[in-house]
């Protein structure tokens, strides 16, 4: 007998359910309530640019059901949507890739003996680029490289996407002479490749692009011998350039490190692939070691050499530089000149946490200059100058507020280490004379490329040795280190970068090896970020990142190296000089 729960079922179900045939169109949906519907099959763009006709060209990409989608991709099914544009990261990371095809495509046709290495990142916006293959452009002929690029671009001409296997695409590459390319792919454990096509131009690019030029509405050409510099816009300023300004100290640790790669031989990825797999990888870590060893003794020999003058170091570096390691293998060379190093802790410093300013949202800025006690701090850094005892102050981090520490006091052969972001703004020490400090900047200035057109970035490396850190030491998975480093590289963008040229030193921690090192511990813990989460897009394009490398155990990473910090097992974690 049919139950009154059945009768009810039945009777909704034919009141409000009927048979229907395959609808041929669908709906997308988007963030801010908007929804719109087309053909199966229509094109992601077509949707963004009724959604957003005055914004349209500033979206690169969209998330499609939580997946990160180009624009050319058809709908093929009821989506909800979120756009991508220049002001997010994943956003402008297309628009440079775009850019850079951009510029391949006009040097091919104005100058097709030429081949365009995209070398490394500029403060500010920017790719230092060279060409092989001929002589180094001309201010003239960079000019007129630019001037094809804005015809491209007025042109609206299409960039187009195609599916090919491995040996196709090798055989491609080998006839333009793209022998790097050629030697990456044979590791390649897809059989297959995405090429993108503009102008007839085929190559392979690491990531997505713009559906067209058009998109590609600013961006500069700037001669800057033996090269040139493509300038861009940043993601706080979409549609105007920033001022170029020349970054020499910058510059130079650049091209040092890149003299450091011609001397162990390994230029690209597929070179260190290659060193791995014939077990010369040894000898490319002891040399790479040999090079930061040799580097860290001369900044202690330029210290030493001023005769007991310098009696302050101020050590300064974004999030997963290896500034601590850095400042206690320092610390050893000047021990080694006779220095007495004497590390103070800048945290110790810290207002109590009411009298800490707000940020944007509204929360405790730590990072903020004015975080600092900077009266305290001077007074006690000329008073232990002066040869006068202090008591320093402990941070109590539970509670937030200053308690009271240790006495000390320092004679003529110490020299105060201090490590912190704020180490090459002028206005920490104010009070200091100059020629008492000495400012050391240390970043990994990564300039190993995956080839001539896709190179590495300096924040993927200290995105990566951070969440093999913070998951060994801090407790954190790799989705909160993700989740976190918006806010860490906004920080670095308003207290470290704009002050790297003040530094006295340069140190490039950056290793030709390390992603090798770290690609058996960073996998597993990308792994376990849950998809569907904002977090798991970037998660999915560090592992496409990391899968052009080899792996490579850490049997002989030195216990003193820099990447030790990260991966662990260095002798130096409990070292303090004394």
């Amino acid at each position: 007998m049919e139950t009154k729960s059945q009768t009810r079922i039945k009777q909704v179900a034919s009141d409000q359910v009927r048979p229907a045939t395959p609808r041929q169109t669908v709906q997308v949906r988007f963030a801010d309530g908007q929804i719109f519907e087309g053909p199966v099959g229509t094109p992601l763009e077509v949707f963004v640019r009724a959604a957003f006709p005055e914004e349209s060209f500033s979206i690169m990409a969209a998330l499609v059901n939580g997946k990160l989608c180009e624009l050319t991709c058809p709908v093929t099914r009821d989506a909800d949507v979120l756009p991508i544009s220049m002001t997010d990261s994943d956003g402008m990371r297309i628009y440079r890739r775009s850019l850079s095809f951009l510029l391949v495509t006009a040097v091919h046709e104005l100058y097709p003996e030429a081949r365009i290495i995209i070398d490394h990142a500029v403060p500010l916006g920017g790719f230092f680029c060279q060409v092989e293959g001929r002589e180094p452009f001309t201010a003239e002929e960079v000019a007129l490289v630019e001037r094809r690029m804005w015809e491209i671009v007025e042109e609206d001409a299409p960039i187009s996407k195609e599916r090919v296997t491995v040996t196709e695409a090798m055989t491609l590459f080998s006839e333009k002479g793209y022998s790097d390319k050629v030697r990456l792919l044979k590791d390649r454990r897809k059989d297959y490749l995405k090429l993108y096509t503009l102008h007839g131009v085929k190559d392979y690019f690491y990531g997505y692009m713009v559906p067209s030029t058009g998109y590609l509405r600013a961006f500069r050409l700037r001669h800057h011998p033996p090269g040139f510099i493509l300038q861009y816009p940043s993601p706080r300023h979409t549609t105007a350039l920033p001022a170029y300004r020349d970054y020499p100290k910058l510059t130079a640790a650049f091209r040092e490190y890149g003299q450091w790669l011609k001397v162990m031989r390994v230029s690209s990825v597929a070179s260190l692939n290659e060193a791995i797999e014939t077990a010369r990888i040894r000898e490319v870590i002891l040399v790479a070691e040999a090079f930061h060893e040799e580097r860290i003794a001369t900044i202690a020999h330029q210290i030493a050499e001023r005769g007991g003058q310098v009696r302050l170091v101020l050590i300064a570096g974004p999030s997963g530089s290896g500034k601590t390691t850095f400042s206690k293998r320092l610390s050893v060379q000047l021990m080694a000149h006779g220095i007495r190093p004497v590390p103070l802790g800048l945290d110790d410093y810290f207002v109590d946490r009411d009298e800490t300013p707000l940020d944007e949202q509204g929360q405790p800025d730590f990072e903020a200059l004015e975080a600092l006690d900077l009266s305290l701090f001077n007074e006690q850094l000329l008073a232990l100058i002066a040869g006068q005892e202090v008591t320093l102050p402990r941070y109590n981090f539970k509670m937030g507020r200053r308690e009271w520490g240790r006495a000390l006091s320092i004679s003529d052969e110490h020299v105060i280490l201090v490590e912190g972001i704020h180490g090459l703004n002028p206005k920490l020490v104010p009070n200091v004379p100059p020629e008492q400090i000495y400012r050391i900047y240390v970043s990994a200035l990564t300039q190993l490329n995956i080839d001539h057109h896709n190179r590495i970035s300096t924040t993927d490396t200290r995105l990566l040795r951070r969440i093999v850190r913070d998951a060994a030491y801090r407790g954190y998975s790799a989705q909160e280190t993700i989740k976190m480093w918006e806010k860490v590289r906004r920080a670095e963008w308003r207290n470290i970068f704009p002050f790297q040229e003040n530094a006295d030193a340069m140190f490039n921690s950056a290793l030709v090896y390390e992603l090798a090192v770290l690609k058996p511990f960073a996998e597993p813990l990308l792994r376990q970020v849950e998809p569907g989460t904002m977090e798991y897009v970037e998660v999915k394009r560090l592992l496409a990142f990391l899968d052009w490398f080899l792996p490579c155990g850490p049997d002989f990473v030195p216990d003193n190296s820099i990447l030790r910090e990260f991966i662990g097992g260095s002798i130096l974690r409990d070292f303090s000089p004394t």
